[in-house]
């Protein structure tokens, strides 16, 4: 066991640049309701807050924001970690990740601001474009 937990940390320090400059910000967007593509999205997101801590916003949009949603059941758990996206997202929250539902979401939707989980908002069109735009910001969108 513990030749395989040093073979997995040698293996992803050797994928990561030896030169690379951290971002200041991170955001990631999640617009798929697909439970592998979540979860992926979310773990590179909790890489970057655990591991780099860099400060991490997260946008839910379409399909992903039902992520957002108190009432929608989370899919079952993902191997390996055996977490749901949705408790992959409640993780990245915890670590000070910022997490908003897009702007037309809810109004396209059947669900009000009311039914967001805790400390989930509503994204200001105008916010996000800004932030998009600041050269330390790096986006990646599932």
């Amino acid at each position: 066991m513990k030749k395989l937990a040093l073979a997995i940390a040698l293996g992803l320090s050797f994928a990561l640049p030896l030169h690379a400059e951290t971002p200041a910000e991170l955001l990631v967007t999640v617009n798929t309701g697909n439970p592998q593509t979540q979860g992926m999205a979310f773990a590179l997101a909790s890489r970057a807050v655990f591991g780099e801590k860099v400060a991490v916003r997260v946008l839910l949009c379409s399909e992903g924001g039902k992520l957002a949603i108190k009432s929608v059941a989370p899919v079952a758990p993902l191997k390996p970690l055996n977490l749901t996206p949705n408790d992959m997202l409640r993780d990245l929250m915890k670590g000070g990740a910022k997490v908003q539902v897009c702007a037309i979401f809810l109004p396209n939707s059947e669900w009000k601001p009311a039914d967001l989980v805790d400390g989930i908002t509503v994204a200001n069109p105008g916010e996000i474009a800004a932030h998009l735009l600041k050269p330390q910001v790096k986006t990646l969108t599932f």
